[in-house]
């Protein structure tokens, strides 16, 4: 595969053209996407979003679903979605005292989204710092909104099927935007609360994240579901959330991104993060994925000057029939670019896990360091893991690795705590608590990472 000098292979030449018989279940997606009225009211606004509705939606209409006869898609079946005839909610009224289970002390700031609606009433939004703005598209301050074209579905990869179907309904979007050289020190916490029902929903939540030159921010971007009790035992009500997230980091500017994905037992999670990085930028990207029946995470990092700083750490643990896929794409396409990339999965019983992880390194970007590297753990005889990282490299001076390990608890390992008077299941619990630790603790907000950590135990046990 040739790589240019300034992007990745397009992701929409890597589908099927659809035929003249439509997908008609697409065609119906497409169509609950598009039910929802505008919830803005700025008439310039409202030209930019229809302008991108309808540009997106002719892009849908000339593709169909993936298969696994698609290269990309050959590990994960999306049988599951097509099962399920989906409509749309505009249900945005939940308790306030559902916070007391998702909102972090560290991060006052909050942006909250129920079933992809905003939820002023769940949000908390007074006092922020100057050079912040914090919003939806429907309250974005005048002095930004004829900005924001500039930015929005604006990426590369935009023509990718489940992102061109969330820019075709798209009615409104969270927005975090740090002025020139301003520092935030608090987390921005941007919530995203997914509802069971007795009718299959499906929403679509986007997000847009601006970081202009010399600032730096710390967001937390949550998906979470308001079933009562544990979202991993199934109900048999699933819904299908499919987000977009685009995170501009402009020159010198630092943005560090936490997703945690923590949807419902019978959901289907389709994202995407699409991250620009300018010249001298640092970009990381904590991912924790352990939510849904079936998950997919699209993320792709493009460079768009020399310098940059890239982390990318992932932890996948998943159990039951669940399948989890993670594919990423860094291009790197400028000198001096660095990046490392560590993701783990964890997989019990009939679990499959998916890691395919790219690495463009074209001529131009000569003096890259790259590193690479998935680790999985398969606990059970039936756990699966596909597993394909994958380096492409046409520049000579450059140091680049990758690797993948697949393997089992060390039974020496567990013995040796048994001969310090551990049983065996806490010498294993011991063990795997080590092993998603080491993701885990990069994550900066103390509440979160023991959020996160109990649940991990909580399945360990």
């Amino acid at each position: 595969m040739q790589v240019s000098a300034n992007t990745i292979p397009n992701p929409e030449e890597l589908l099927i053209t659809a035929s003249d018989s439509q997908d008609a279940y697409l065609i119906e997606l497409l169509n609950q996407s598009q039910a929802l009225g505008l919830q803005v009211i700025d008439p310039e606004m409202v030209a930019l979003l229809n302008e991108l509705r309808d540009r997106a939606s002719q892009w849908v209409k000339k593709l169909t679903l993936p298969t696994r006869r698609d290269e990309e898609w050959r590990f994960t079946d999306l049988s599951p979605l097509v099962q399920v005839n989906f409509q749309t909610s505009t249900t945005s009224a939940l308790p306030e005292s559902l916070l007391d289970e998702f909102a972090l002390p560290e991060a006052p700031i909050r942006l909250a989204f129920v079933n992809g609606v905003y939820a002023p009433q769940l949000s908390s939004l007074a006092d922020l710092p100057e050079g912040l703005v914090v919003s939806n598209l429907a309250q974005l301050p005048v002095t930004h909104r004829s900005r924001v074209g500039e930015y929005l579905a604006q990426q590369q990869g935009a023509k990718e099927l489940f992102t061109a179907l969330n820019t075709a309904g798209l009615t409104d979007a969270a927005v975090v935007w740090v002025s020139k050289n301003t520092v935030v020190e608090t987390p921005i916490h941007v919530l995203f609360i997914s509802t069971t029902d007795e009718v299959a929903i499906i929403f679509q939540p986007r997000c847009l994240v601006v970081a202009e030159t010399g600032s730096q921010l710390n967001v937390i971007e949550s998906y979470v579901t308001s079933v009562e009790g544990c979202p991993d035992i199934p109900v048999n009500r699933p819904y299908f959330t499919n987000p977009v997230t685009e995170i501009w980091v402009e020159e010198n500017a630092q943005v560090t991104h936490t997703r945690s994905q923590r949807d419902a037992a019978d959901a289907i999670h389709i994202g995407k993060s699409a991250i620009a990085q300018a010249r001298n930028s640092r970009y990381t990207c904590n991912a924790i994925t352990l939510g849904a029946k079936l998950s997919r995470h699209h993320l792709e990092v493009f460079q768009t000057g020399e310098g940059t700083e890239t982390t990318l750490n992932g932890l996948t643990m998943i159990g039951g029939e669940q399948v989890a896929d993670t594919h990423s794409a860094i291009a790197l396409n400028h000198p001096h670019g660095i990046s490392n990339q560590l993701h783990k999965c964890i997989v019990d019983d009939r679990g499959h896990a998916v890691f395919n992880g790219k690495v463009f390194v074209p001529k131009a970007a000569q003096f890259t360091n790259a590193g690479q590297l998935n680790r999985n753990l398969l606990l059970s005889p039936k756990a699966r893991v596909d597993t394909k990282p994958q380096l492409e490299i046409t520049a000579d001076q450059v140091k680049c690795s990758h690797g993948a390990t697949v393997s089992q608890l060390d039974a020496d390992e567990v013995f040796y705590l048994q001969s310090r008077g551990l049983n065996e299941a806490s010498a294993r619990e011991l063990l795997l608590d080590a092993f998603a630790a080491e993701i885990l603790n990069r994550i900066p907000v103390a509440s979160l990472r023991h959020r996160l950590a109990q649940c991990v135990s909580c399945r360990m046990s």
